[in-house]
């Protein structure tokens, strides 16, 4: 079907008589089938064309009256709205502000954001999960800024005032008449189930036998699953396969096959069959016939004409509204939207997301019809929800996660609670959907239940979170009503988990399976928030608070009471009796879930806050009050804490030990252990203490530890005693102690949260998302902490690695508190360990007594007389004396520790109150209680007399300095009693007892301070005998310090009384005739496998230093060349200049040898041919192993040449200098060349050169003579020498050219020249980017691996065959001398070739002159712009100096001639001068050209003939400019949005669709790619590479560094199968890097960390650091790199 076919069809719409929907109907039977007719491989961009043409065209020439493109166009100018209303998509950056966002749920899309005032906030960034919504210009969802400058009314162009212009009325008439039609054949479409009919008035043509095989998409089955399935079932390629899978899971669903209705059918079985297994089920199909498809397809298509439509006007989008809500009258059926709401669960993906877009674009656009469409959406809540729940796509692909929308605004939330009673529904909703999890005493019980299925059920609670998300301001009747109806409906929830799962200690035998408790403890940690704010709610409003409170206390009385009644127990002790209901924790069932009694204690504390609890009795009578059974559930759940600590319950297993972790985790206390430990506080303040304490010896079952019976030997038996006595004690000093909860005592969250980070911090400095880690968080997932940790805490900057960490202020620390109730008992032991030791380094006593606590608050002041009751006395007094009378078993420190701390607690109370009232005023009479006896017998003590004597006790010596406090309390406290009755004597005496004090204390200073000398004085004796004994040691081994010397790089052994002021140090010149003497020292080496030590000397075994060869582009001056990935066509002999890509070789410096090395690698490849399975790090085949000391990564090894001396006899040279000028030199090396060039020419014609004066000599022997002139022969290596050297050759031609090694390759020898230039080359550059001197400042692994690698290159001289070596300095020098390297060459490179060949002085110096010249003339023709002649001299200094910078650091490792002093320091001019005289060049480089004036010019006159520099020198190319510039990774952006916002507006080249990708920068060139996605993997030499790898190819050969911007983090990749990752350059305000965006706080570029990240790749570190990371987290399944 062509779409000229339409273009005569033009349909009469402008008739006003005719029946619109009738009409519309029979074109659109007419056109979709026909439109849509090829499904199997559809052509979108025609189908479109011919909708276009067809349908839409005519219908918009309908609506608007006029040309549709006018029309939109005037409308788009007429103005915008002021919502934003962008939707996100999956991995979109959302922006929340925590200074003005009304909830976190508040977000802006990255536009709005970058134009608001929120970018100078505090914001947060956040990965969207797809399906958000941008809420700029909704004024309720921000404080202040809620409209960006791009929203703001008046931001548009228009002049009109009004922001959206008014439709007319004709167009609204045409609207209200298209729109009804549109919208029924839409929602008619998409829930049409008839599968092989279409509704009456769409049939118009016989019915065809043409059916579609429909694969729908879910997920539960997996790609590959779908995959195999297709290919199993319909016989396909795997291509095929993987572009419907692709699409499935994209659209949702996708025509497989097309034919006959039993074809269809076949296929649908067969893949339903392929798909089916044990453990799932059978892919979705459905056999569709093609007009069905077709008008299914359509209307999806119409959907979002009508979305583009409303996104022009407010008019468009209310008549949108109005009929999708408007219900036939009379009939039950729902309206058009609810309809298409409750069919969400059955419609396919595609179909999902332009429903969801159509409520975005009009709903939730315009104010009012939003609270109408949220109304429908609580209408159906249940069913909506239940729909979800059994459904199988995300979340985000529901229409329930709208509620979000909507539960959010707070004016809205009100109406529905008032008006729908939303809190009600969703909390029936939830009783509802858990049934299946009620046990018989309808209780929950998550036992084998479905992880799906619960994380399906928490978006239900989190729906009661967002309604309950912002506070009432002002309470109606009605709202009071519904919310309190709500919350009653609520505690129906609460009261089936109240004692859910309970457990019986196992006996005798282990548990077999441990129960499943986590889904318990995960609904306990979403309901931790809600139980929060319920609690908030209801203390808005005293009324509302007291109601509450009584529906919850019958709710907690419900469930008490229903134990099963026994006979009472009676306990005595002290004259005191309790009767309680038999119990026992260990014995009895108990529960760690009691969400209830929690409640209630919350709400009891808010009574107490709010004052309202002095009319509690009117709602709570006293006689039903019944605090024992409040205090029972709690007070059993911490005594099974302290019995799980005493191991009592180790045959339990780990569920219940995991269940006690999160009862006390900061996940989870403050609704768990926090409130447990305020009902006993609830519960001592209204009970008689002595009956509260017995209670709690009762359940602690602790009866008989504190009669006079003696327990038994069992030491088992005592240590869970122990552990139980300390646990209680532990117990009542958190009753007594802990205040901090607004409510209990008088203060505000922020001391709560203050106390909270001194504690923490207590322990250690701590970074920022430590701290907060370990803060509770509230509703809106802030901790508080900001607005507080300045006041307690000062912050250090971290350095180039680790995070910023903040310290505790000084005058904090007298806050600590050693039994804190939030410490571990790791972190509780840590911090009294941290904060004695402090007070140790001050030289203060190691006393940490109790910080007075604030007072209690009225209702529960009544707490503090658990402390000077009868049985406390009794129980600190007994465990005083079984400590003094050494009990042994009987005891433990920590216990007497807990004693001291309760005591303190009294003496404090005491006193405080003593300072505030009148002493007659004061009855707690702590003091009185502790100083009277504990019996009438003789030997009967007191608690002071006790703690007096404890201070002999030996096994005490660490609690000295507490007992000392407590008795100067005691004394204190009894000076208070008697100072009000003996006011006159008090002062004076008062004064003296304060003397008496000091002076105890100034004795124990003194004593502590002469302790501390004599520890100074033990510690310098035996840092001076230490001192000695090194000396020794350093004499008797001589040896092994002396290659220390030269190991620094600085040759001072030479370094005699020369006067420096002579102009040029003659020692210290390493070329021509007077040329210094070489510096050789014996080299003795230890390798490091066997520990022997060994000379290095060329006949005896060999030695060598693990290296790692790579090729590098970290030198390139062009990013944009593309680079050979294979070399068996390269030639290295001449490298480019713009350095594309070169082999380098780095060393960690570490020595073997030789034979020790092949036993290791031997032993590591048998080692690992045994261990298949583990992912391996390294490639064994490729000769990859770790080196043995520090695993660094290496590939091979360097073998260790030593120097070779070489005698100049100075009156020799001087002869020699007569008779061998340069012009003779060239003239006699020409003549050889031309020669060799002729007799090896075989016929061939050869290029000669014009002047051969001599004849052309015919032996290779006499080609040598000149080139060894002066030289002695060459010296003998040994065999294993020989040996390392050519494996070290092959593994540098074999990574450098990426080709199969091949040892007779004629390119070895240039391979291995050109690795020593470019790693030179390396050197010097690092060596200049960080400003360091040339010489003296190198690495000591970077020195020995240069020394060792140019020896090598040496070498290769003497030990490759001899005409090899011939053939190639005949095309170099020919090359030279004809007109090669001018441009077109790299001048360094070719130097260190020409020196491989040569070894005597003259050929030295002269080869070095000629290609300095060439240099000097590349330079001059690279920098022909500058006319002037002292600014070529300048560029010609400019440029030639890197050169000369290699060739000293060359010749100096070559010959061993130590350099000047100047090279050892930074400095433009000496520098210069330096080198030059090194060098044995003018300082006036052009005095070069003058000197040879004769010889050069020919030279000259013939290379610039060279067509290449022909086109330079007039201005035709261009050429490489020196110096090069140096490479550094790409600029970065200071703020991270930034790199957020690049990411946002990339668009994946390859792919068309919205979807969103993984953008990743290349931080080599800047490119940005599209990672991890199918649509940008290439095929490499028959691979499947990602797009990162096969990026780094060509980048980096193979070694690169990515940023993936979404997640934060850097990505090092080497070749195809290594990479790791590294933490990103960017830093938060605390100094932390944040991976993965999890905390989302502002991101700021860190130069120190990304110029770390610079130096791992210019010092070639990456492989190292890849290595490094993949030994220290081997992971079972790799990650596979290659598909990055």
């Amino acid at each position: 079907v062509s779409v000229e076919d339409f273009k005569g069809a033009e349909v009469t719409w402008c008739d006003e008589r005719f029946d619109f929907q009738a009409t519309f109907l029979q074109c659109l039977a007419k056109h979709v089938p026909n439109i849509y007719s090829a499904e199997m491989d559809p052509l979108v961009e025609k189908q479109e064309e011919m909708v276009q043409a067809a349908i839409l065209y005519p219908l918009e020439c309908y609506l608007f009256g006029e040309d549709p493109d006018v029309f939109l166009e005037k409308l788009q100018q007429s103005g915008t709205s002021q919502l934003c209303g962008k939707v996100f998509k999956g991995g979109e950056t959302t922006y929340s502000c925590r200074d003005c966002a009304v909830d976190p749920t508040c977000v802006l899309c990255i536009d709005c954001f970058q134009n608001s005032i929120h970018k100078n906030h505090r914001y947060k960034m956040h990965s969207s999960t797809g399906g958000g919504f941008c809420d700029c210009g909704d004024t309720e969802a921000w404080k202040a800024g809620p409209v960006c400058t791009k929203h703001a009314p008046g931001a548009s162009s228009s002049p009109k005032e009004n922001s959206e212009c008014q439709l007319n009325e004709e167009i609204m008439e045409h609207s209200r008449r298209v729109f009804p039609s549109v919208i029924k054949y839409i929602v008619d479409m998409l829930i049409w189930e008839e599968e092989n009919e279409l509704p009456v008035e769409l049939t118009i043509r016989e019915k065809a036998d043409s059916y579609y095989c429909v694969l729908f998409n879910d997920e539960h089955h997996s790609y590959d699953h779908v995959i195999y399935s297709l290919q199993r079932a319909l016989g396909c390629e795997l291509g095929e396969a993987q572009l419907h899978t692709t699409a499935i899971d994209k659209e949702g669903r996708r025509a497989v096959k097309a034919g006959h209705y039993a074809a269809c059918q076949e296929a649908k079985e067969e893949i339903k069959r392929h798909s089916e297994n044990v453990s799932q089920r059978p892919l979705h199909v459905e056999v569709l016939h093609a007009d069905v498809m077709a008008h299914q397809k359509f209307a999806l298509r119409l959907g979002s004409w009508l979305n583009k439509l409303m996104s022009y006007s407010s008019d468009f989008r209310q008549i949108f509204c109005q009929i999708c809500l408007k219900e036939e009258a009379g009939s039950e059926k729902p309206c058009f939207i609810s309809k298409l709401m409750l069919w969400d669960a059955r419609l396919h993906k595609g179909a999902r997301k332009v429903l969801h877009e159509l409520i975005f674009s009009s709903f939730f656009m315009e104010m009012e019809y939003k609270k109408l469409f949220a109304v429908e959406f609580v209408k159906y809540y249940k069913a909506l929800q239940k729909e979800y729940i059994s459904d199988d796509h995300d979340r985000v692909l529901s229409v329930t996660a709208l509620s979000v929308q909507m539960f959010t605004v707070p004016t809205l939330a009100r109406h529905l609670i008032e008006e729908q009673n939303v809190i009600t529904t969703i909390t029936e909703t939830l009783l509802e959907v858990l049934p299946e999890y009620l046990d018989k005493n309808d209780k929950f019980n998550f036992q084998g239940y479905s992880q799906d299925k619960l994380n399906r059920v928490y978006a239900v609670i989190y729906d009661l979170r967002y309604v309950l998300v912002s506070k009432p301001t002002v309470w109606t009747d009605r709202l009071r009503e519904r919310f309190l109806e709500g919350f009653v409906s609520f505690l129906r929830i609460l009261t089936c988990m109240q004692g859910m799962e309970e457990i019986k200690r196992q006996i005798g035998q282990h548990i077999e399976v441990d129960p499943d408790w986590d889904a318990a403890i995960a609904i306990q940690m979403q309901l931790k928030n809600i139980l929060l704010m319920f609690q908030e709610w209801c203390a808005c409003d005293e009324e509302l608070l007291l109601r509450s409170y009584r529906e919850c206390h019958k709710a907690v009385m419900r469930c008490s009471s229903n134990g099963r009644s026994r006979e009472k127990t009676v306990f005595h002790l002290c004259g005191h009796t309790l009767e309680s209901k038999p119990y026992r924790v260990s014995a009895d069932p108990v529960s760690i879930h009691l969400p209830l009694s929690r409640t209630l204690a919350g709400l009891h504390v808010r009574l107490s806050k709010t004052g309202a609890i002095s009319r509690l009795h009117e709602f709570v009578s006293p006689e039903e009050f019944q605090v024992e059974l409040l205090v029972e559930y709690p007070l059993r759940c911490l005594v099974l804490v302290a019995q799980v600590a005493a191991e009592m319950w180790r045959r339990n297993g780990l569920s219940l030990i995991s269940q006690v972790f999160y009862y006390q985790d900061v996940k989870c206390r403050e609704e768990m252990y926090d409130k447990d430990i305020i009902m006993l506080q609830i519960g001592a303040s209204l009970m008689d203490p002595n009956q509260f304490l017995l209670l709690i010896l009762q359940r602690y079952e602790l009866a008989d530890a504190f009669k006079k019976i003696k327990p038994t030997k069992d030491q088992d038996l005592i240590k869970q005693y122990n552990v139980l006595i300390e646990e209680m004690l532990q117990i009542l000093i958190y009753v007594v102690g802990e205040r901090y909860v607004p409510g209990i005592s008088n203060v505000t969250k922020e001391d709560v949260i203050m106390r909270e980070i001194i504690h923490l911090l207590c322990i250690e400095p701590m970074a920022h998302s430590a701290i907060t880690k370990s803060l509770p968080e509230n509703e809106n997932n802030e901790t508080g902490l900001e607005n507080v940790i300045d006041k307690v805490a000062t912050f250090k900057k971290p350095g180039v690695s680790g995070h910023g960490v903040y310290e505790l202020k000084d005058e904090c620390l007298k806050e600590f508190n050693m039994f804190f109730y939030h410490y571990t008992k790791t972190q509780h032991s840590k911090a009294e360990h941290t904060q004695k030791k402090r007070r140790k380094q001050e030289n203060r006593d190691e006393a940490l007594p109790p910080p007075p606590p604030p007072d209690f608050s009225p209702a529960f002041s009544n707490v503090v007389r658990i402390l000077n009751c009868d049985v406390m006395m009794h129980i600190l007094r007994t465990l005083l004396q079984r400590a003094v009378e050494l009990e042994t078993h009987l005891w433990t420190e920590a216990m007497v520790q807990m004693v001291l701390h309760l005591l303190s607690l009294g003496l404090l109370e005491e006193k405080q109150q003593l300072q505030k009232c009148p002493e007659e005023e004061v009855t707690f009479d702590f003091y009185h209680k502790a100083t009277r006896m504990g019996s009438s017998a003789l030997n009967a003590v007191n608690v002071l007399m006790l703690v007096e004597k404890l201070k002999r006790v030996p096994q005490l010596e660490a609690q000295k300095d507490t007992v000392n406090w407590i008795l100067q309390m005691f004394d204190m406290v009894k000076r208070l009693r008697e100072k009000s009755s003996l006011a006159t004597v008090g002062a004076a005496s008062g004064s003296e007892a304060a003397k008496g004090d000091e002076s105890t204390q100034d004795k124990e200073k003194a004593e502590r301070k002469r302790k501390a000398e004599a520890a100074r004085l033990h510690r310098q004796k035996i840092m001076a005998q230490m001192s000695a004994l090194q000396r020794n040691f350093i004499e008797t081994h001589k040896l092994l310090y002396e290659n220390t010397l030269e190991s620094q790089g600085k040759g001072d052994a030479i370094m005699e009384e020369e006067s420096i002021s002579s102009a040029i140090d003659y020692s210290r010149i390493a070329l021509g005739p007077k040329r210094g003497p070489s510096v050789i020292e014996k080299e003795i080496l230890t390798c490091i496998l066997c520990q022997e030590e060994q000379e290095v000397k060329l006949e005896s075994a060999a030695m060598v230093l693990s290296a790692c060869v790579q090729k590098s582009t970290a030198l390139t001056q062009n990013r944009s060349r593309i680079l050979e990935l294979s070399g068996d066509t390269l030639d290295p002999l001449f490298m480019h200049p713009d350095l594309p890509c070169g082999t380098h070789t780095g060393s960690c410096g570490h020595v073997m040898h030789a034979a020790c090395w092949q036993k290791y690698f031997e032993a590591m490849q048998l080692n690992f041919r045994q261990r298949l399975h583990v992912e391996q790090i390294f490639d064994l085949e490729n000769g990859e192993y770790l080196c043995p000391l520090c695993k660094s990564l290496c590939n091979t090894v360097i073998p260790i040449v030593p120097l070779q001396a070489q005698k100049i006899n100075s009156e020799d040279a001087e002869a020699v200098a007569q008779i061998l000028s340069l012009a003779r030199w060239l003239e006699i090396v020409t003549a050889r060349i031309s020669g060799y060039s002729v007799k090896n020419a075989k016929g061939e014609k050869q290029n000669l050169p014009p002047f051969t004066n001599k004849g052309t000599g015919n032996s290779a022997l006499e080609f040598h003579s000149i080139l060894s002139f002066g030289v002695q022969s060459s010296a003998k290596y040994s065999s294993s020498l020989k040996e390392m050297l050519i494996l070290f050759a092959t593994t540098i031609y074999r990574v450098g050219l990426k080709v199969a090694p091949n040892e007779a390759d004629s390119r070895i020898p240039m391979m291995t020249w050109s690795t020593c230039a470019f790693t030179i080359q390396c050197i010097e550059n690092l060596l200049e980017t960080e400003g360091k001197p040339l010489f003296g400042s190198l690495q000591n692994r970077q020195h020995s691996g240069l020394k060792a690698l140019v020896q090598f290159a040496a070498a290769q001289r003497t030990t490759s065959p001899q005409v090899l070596i011939q053939k190639h300095l005949i095309r170099l020098l020919g090359g030279t001398y004809n007109c090669y390297p001018c441009i077109s060459c790299q001048i360094f490179g070719t130097l260190i070739f020409a020196y491989s060949f040569s070894l005597s002085a003259y050929n030295h110096l002269y080869l070095f002159h000629l290609t300095t010249l060439a240099h000097i003339m590349q330079i001059v023709i690279s920098s022909l712009s500058f006319y002037q002649c002292w600014l070529v001299w300048d560029c010609v200094k400019k440029g030639i100096m890197p050169y000369l910078r290699c060739a000293a650091l060359f010749f100096h490792y070559l010959l061993g001639v130590s350099p000047p002093e100047e090279l050892l320091q930074v400095s433009e001019e000496g520098q210069f001068k330096a080198l030059c005289s090194y060098l044995s060049l003018p300082t006036n480089l052009f005095l070069l050209f003058h000197e040879y004036r004769d010889t050069v010019n020919p030279l000259l006159q013939r290379w610039c003939a060279d067509p290449v520099v022909l086109s330079c020198l007039k201005g035709k190319s261009i050429a490489i400019r020196y110096p090069r510039k140096r490479n550094h990774l790409i600029e970065l952006p200071e703020d991270y949005s930034c790199l957020l916002n690049q990411a946002s507006q990339f668009r994946c080249p390859r792919s068309s669709d919205d979807e969103q990708k993984h953008p990743v920068l290349c931080l080599f060139c800047g490119a940005m790619l599209c990672s991890q996605n199918t649509c940008c993997q290439e095929l490499v030499n028959g691979e499947e590479l990602g797009a990162c790898t096969s990026h780094a190819l060509q980048c980096g050969a193979g070694v690169c560094m990515f940023l993936k911007i979404r997640e934060c983090k850097v990505v090092l990749i080497e070749g195809k199968t290594r990479g790791c990752l590294y933490p990103a350059p960017y830093l938060d305000e605390y100094g932390e890097t944040d991976p993965g965006l999890k905390r989302g706080n502002p991101l700021h570029l860190c130069q120190e960390r990304y110029r770390k990240l610079h130096l791992l790749w210019q010092q070639h570190c990456i492989i190292e650091e890849i290595a490094r990371s993949q030994e220290t987290n081997q992971i079972i399944f790799g990650f596979n790199w290659q598909l990055l």
